[in-house]
This record gives structure tokens, sequence and C-alpha cells, in this order.
């Protein structure tokens, strides 16, 4: 088995983390098959873009979405926890809420 996905192309995936869940439950290549997939299963939780090779902490202050203000903001601790800046969808129940 290759140690690296065949990614053919993509920049970007869909990541579904179930409510209080620890680790990702789905991971996808558009929005779409992710929310077909978690209103199969009727779930809660959160569908995060994630773009392909940089974390989301370096993406959302390359892009604008996040400046470190804080001393905390630099440390692992925060960078490891670090979600934000990029698109993201809450589900309850299979349903996307507003």
């Amino acid at each position: 088995m290759a140690d690296e996905p065949v990614l053919m192309g993509l920049s970007a995936v869909w990541v579904f983390n179930g409510t209080g869940g620890q680790f990702p439950s789905g991971v996808f290549s558009d929005l779409n098959k992710a929310e077909a997939w978690i209103a199969k299963h009727r779930l809660s939780g959160t569908a995060t873009l994630y773009h392909l090779d940089v974390g989301a902490y370096d993406w959302s202050i390359e892009n604008g979405f996040f400046k470190p203000k804080k001393p905390h903001h630099s440390e692992p601790d925060f960078i490891a926890r670090f979600a934000g800046g990029q698109q993201h969808h809450h589900y309850e129940n299979g349903q996307r809420q507003a």
C-alpha cells in the first residue's frame, strides 16, 4: 500500500467531525457528497473545508482570516487545536443549520 493517497488534483477536502467526537468520521471531495452522507445517517456535527498541504492556522493567517494578537496564539497547543478561518457548516440530525 502506498504511503500517500492519490489526490487527483484536489486542493481541498470537506472534513466531518461529529458532535463530541475527537476525530473526523468522514472526508469528502465535495460538499454535496458530505451532505448526502450526513443526511443519510442523520448526523450532528460540523463539516469544514480544509486546504491540502497547509495547516488551518497558516492558511487562515495567509488569507487574512486570523491575526495572532496574544502570546498564546503562537504556542503549539493553540496551533494544534486551531480550526478557524475555513468555510464550515453545522448540522443537527442530518440537516444543515442556518
